[in-house]
């Protein structure tokens, strides 16, 4: 489904990504997680063509996505707010998302149908354009519209964000049931590891840019090793900053007056 070859993004002396191979197979739900600035919505728009790669490429079914359109047609994706035409009223938008891929009226609604408890009565017939909505409301009609044409690859970045729990229990299960139901390579990034843990059986841990491991999350099993593995960076970073702030010696301490 997606090959990653060579793959090399820097901003500046920064290298945000860098990446030798990495393969996600047609049906995969993987999660991505990282600390901030780990490089996932670098890795994402790349992925997507929305940055230029300074080296390497990325294929999607074996087509380079930056030398081609074709991969546009079965992808759906939400970065962030900036993806949405927030002058449009939410059905407004459903609608546009829906004609770009062939879709009557009729069908985006019965499309919709599922995510009416996610909706929770507060995105559809509420008269206003999408700017005028909460951050939460925002990510919902992103997240919805990416999913509406049936793609066979859906990315998201952060689709926890701005959700209360109860909308966090909901698009957990809708991911998973759209991923089995669809056979669809769903991707998504989060800070959140045990809403990651929950929902995907393989798990991509990067760091500066660089893939560290590729976990098979079977019951749960890489809630631990994530755990440890921040909880030891966690530590180092303590570590580092008690050293710099240390008291005096008392070899070093200076000769009272």
């Amino acid at each position: 489904m997606i090959e990653i070859n060579q793959l090399e993004k820097s901003f500046g002396s920064n290298k945000a990504i860098n990446i030798d191979s990495y393969t996600i197979a047609q049906g995969d739900l993987l999660g991505l997680v990282g600390n901030n600035g780990a490089g996932k919505t670098t890795l994402f728009r790349l992925i997507l063509d929305l940055l230029k790669a300074d080296h390497g490429n990325v294929t999607i079914d074996g087509v380079d996505v930056s030398r081609s359109e074709e991969w546009k047609n079965t992808t759906g994706a939400f970065i962030d707010d900036g993806f949405l035409i927030d002058y449009l009223t939410p059905e407004e938008y459903f609608y546009f998302i829906g004609k770009m891929y062939g879709l009557k009226k009729e069908e985006v609604d019965e499309r919709l149908l599922p995510f009416e408890r996610f909706m929770n009565g507060e995105v559809m017939g509420q008269k206003k354009f999408i700017r005028n909505y909460s951050m939460g409301n925002k990510q919902k009609i992103g997240i919805i519209s990416a999913m509406l044409h049936y793609p066979r690859l859906l990315i998201l970045d952060e689709p926890f964000n701005f959700l209360d729990p109860s909308s966090q229990a909901i698009i957990k299960h809708l991911l998973k049931r759209y991923n089995e139901e669809h056979q669809a390579t769903v991707i998504i990034s989060s800070h959140n590891l045990n809403h990651t843990v929950d929902i995907c059986p393989r798990i991509a841990l990067l760091e500066h840019g660089v893939i560290l491991r590729d976990i098979s999350n079977t019951d749960n099993s890489a809630e631990k090793e994530l755990e440890e593995y921040f909880n030891l960076g966690v530590e180092e970073e303590i570590k580092k900053e008690q050293g710099s702030t240390s008291p005096t010696s008392p070899n070093e301490q200076l000769p009272q007056a």
